[in-house]
């Protein structure tokens, strides 16, 4: 039988897949180039953008993603789509996926954990 930290780590391994694809893809206007940093302990992941466009430099979150008590939280997803689709398809259970960005009261009308 699987244990959870077995199972956290093929979360961390699907996200990391996942955001691996984002970065591969180019970005839209000027010299922008997306970088994925993962903390030492696996526990955060952000996508962010750096780069010119129009003669204007640009640096932003693109993504950030913590592990803790053993969800899944997304504290900022800015995919047209979003990730949460894609981790759901990974195999992460909607109620291990936290929409952290949402207030906790709305959290609970959501399909996704609350907390």
């Amino acid at each position: 039988m699987e244990t959870q930290n077995q199972q956290l780590e093929q979360w961390r391994d699907a996200l990391e897949q996942i955001l691996a694809y984002y970065v591969d893809l180019p970005y839209r206007y000027g010299e922008v180039k997306t970088h994925l940093i993962i903390s030492h302990d696996r526990n955060h992941f952000l996508l962010l953008h750096e780069g010119w466009e129009n003669h204007r430099y640009v640096h932003g979150t693109l993504v950030h993603v913590e592990f803790r008590d053993d969800k899944i939280w997304i504290h900022y997803d800015g995919i047209e789509d979003g990730i949460t689709d894609d981790l759901v398809k990974s195999g992460v259970p909607k109620q291990n996926i936290v929409l952290a960005f949402q207030p906790p009261h709305v959290r609970a009308y959501t399909d996704y954990a609350v907390a």
